[in-house]
């Protein structure tokens, strides 16, 4: 049985196959198209994963989209009778929800010559990611919660997931939303683009806490655990917010509304302007606000379900910082984290939603290596054609046939001081570099963190770069313990290790760690060993493999973004072209 999962016309569309039960490959269209949070139907990703599994789309029994425009209608309704927003944004929100039930047509326009054959289902937005984390987990049963933006009318949903089902108890509906706050702070504070929350969150370690009691006027936390907006700051549930979501990066205009909120905070920062510490401790309010109201949730929920596990899913869920303070602030145990928590999960969510309910088939995800991947001879013919580049940039060229001596030399280099591209195997499913797709550094000098900002990845000073560590010595140099393949939690570096890791670790202590296991990545495992054995400290650098564009696929692309930003090796497999 083929079951193809789709987050379409939303940002980060994406696509997974899943077969007979197992999840066989997945991608994000923005990797094919070069876009960032590309938004459409995701044509390309969907004929990589069906080229990759040697199938046609008349080989698909089923497609799953997380959108479901027919839930939640009842809400919409009674929404729309009591608030009146403007017509414009009705039927922005109309034409959105057209395109999704549409769906069929828009399939069938993409595969010209194919027979569509495959049963179409619209699965709950928030349904999907639910089962993003908790069907793909471990656990036999979790409390399940998702919390982001806006999906299907709804921002957070919880629930109970046991075996191959999830139950839905609860919703926090539109126009509240922990996703919609963070994006107006994002967006206050100068940072415009779609997806730029992250920002806030690397900017935060860098303010203080000063705004706390202005940020408790934008979000009220309710008695039962849950949250509301003070809806008079913000302007996406009645007026006509500009958002654009078709085959393109997308865009959405400003939330907040200016006059209240300039009253709270004093003037808004232009895009570019320079960054003050007032700025620093608004990021660092926003999120005490967040996590205040993220753990209040979690205190009700595991009251209510007297459960200790938990499978976490949303856009929220890829707030690190607050991730990696489950354990310290709420009574939970265990802790699901998928590798892409966004919208993009919604793809494998949706999947296994249907997957499950035909083939009870456990499939557990433990690794995010399901992308594409370049053969030896593709990479040779790389080479060969771009010899003249390469001669020109003084590079020479050498294929290994031990992979350690491959890893050995690479991690020689990194002592040295030289910026790592490191590409190898499949792509890294998800916005995180996990191995396979990584810009590689030297975490002992304290300079690597501006090189590679500065000179490298052309981005913000104050945006921190992840630890890689070998799973085996995470409480020799991190405070807690846990399994984080995915890197998304953080922790606090142990005190007495942070001055030998200045380039990982933030300026509050912290690291956003990636945990190695030699059982899922081993090639990875065994550079970070080799690293080891010469430095002392089973930690490497890693950031993606990019330069303001998605983060590379093909090794044409890592190739031009080597050649171009400067770095000193590149290792394509089992090749190595040193400058």
């Amino acid at each position: 049985m083929i079951v193809l999962g789709l987050n379409a016309f939303h940002g980060d569309s994406s696509a997974a196959l899943v077969k007979d039960g197992k999840l066989v490959c997945a991608a994000e269209e923005e990797r094919f198209r070069r876009i960032k949070h590309w938004s459409g139907l995701p044509t390309e990703a969907m004929k990589w994963c069906l080229a990759d599994a040697g199938l046609k789309l008349s080989d698909v029994d089923h497609i799953a989209i997380n959108r479901n425009p027919k839930v939640n209608n009842l809400r919409r309704a009674l929404y729309v009778l009591r608030r009146r927003p403007s017509l414009s944004l009705i039927f922005k929100r109309l034409a959105n929800i057209k395109r999704a039930a549409s769906f069929e047509d828009s399939v069938q326009a993409a595969f010209q010559g194919q027979t569509l054959r495959a049963k179409v289902h619209h699965v709950e937005h928030h349904l999907a990611h639910l089962a993003s984390a908790f069907l793909v987990s471990d656990f036999d049963e979790a409390v399940c919660l998702s919390i982001d933006g806006f999906g299907d009318f709804a921002s957070s949903t919880w629930g109970m997931g046991k075996g191959n089902d999830i139950q839905i108890d609860g919703r926090i509906y539109f126009p509240h939303s922990l996703g919609i706050f963070y994006s107006v702070i994002t967006q206050f504070i100068g940072f415009p683009y779609f997806g730029d929350e992250y920002k806030v969150m690397g900017l935060a370690p860098y303010g203080e806490p000063k705004y706390v009691k202005e940020m408790r006027e934008l979000v009220h936390i309710q008695p039962d655990g849950t949250f509301k907006l003070n809806l008079k700051y913000y302007r996406h549930h009645d007026e006509d917010v500009h958002y654009t979501w078709d085959n393109c990066s997308p865009e959405v205009g400003t939330l907040y509304k200016k006059e209240p909120m300039e009253s709270l905070f004093g003037p808004q920062r232009e895009k570019g302007a320079t960054l003050e510490q007032k700025h620093r401790d608004i990021a660092r309010s926003a999120q005490v606000m967040y996590e205040e109201a993220f753990f209040a949730m979690l205190q009700s929920l595991h009251a209510k379900y007297k459960c200790d596990d938990l499978a976490f899913s949303g856009g929220c869920a890829m707030n690190s910082v607050a991730n990696g303070k489950v354990y310290l602030n709420s009574p939970f145990k265990r802790m699901y984290l998928p590798a892409s928590a966004g919208d993009a999960g919604g793809a494998i969510g949706a999947a296994f939603v249907v997957s499950r309910q035909i083939n009870p088939t456990k499939h557990v995800m433990d690794h995010a290596y399901v992308g594409p991947r370049a053969t030896e001879d593709e990479i040779k013919t790389l080479l060969d054609s771009r010899a003249a580049d390469i001669a020109a940039e003084n590079c020479t060229v050498r294929r290994f046939d031990d992979e350690g001596e491959l890893c050995k030399t690479t991690a020689t280099a990194i002592t040295e001081g030289k910026v790592i591209g490191w590409f190898q195997g499949r792509m890294e499913w998800g916005p995180r570099a996990l191995g396979n797709r990584s810009i590689l550094g030297d975490p002992r000098r304290a300079d690597m963190k501006d090189i590679l900002n500065l000179k490298i990845k052309r981005r913000e000073s104050f945006r921190p770069f992840a630890p890689s560590i070998l799973r085996e010595c995470v409480t020799e140099w991190f405070e807690q313990d846990d399994d984080v393949p995915f890197m998304m939690e953080v922790f606090q570096v142990r005190p007495e290790k942070r001055a030998q890791v200045p380039a990982t670790t933030h300026v509050d202590g912290s690291g956003r760690l990636q945990t190695v296991h030699k059982e899922t990545n081993p090639r990875y495992h065994r550079l970070i060993s080799a690293y080891r054995e010469i430095t002392g400290v089973p930690i490497v650098l890693n950031t993606s493999f990019n330069e303001n564009e998605p983060v590379v696929c093909k090794p044409q692309e890592a190739l031009d973004c080597f050649l171009r930003t400067k770095m000193d090796v590149l290792v394509l497999n089992d090749w190595i072209v040193t400058r």
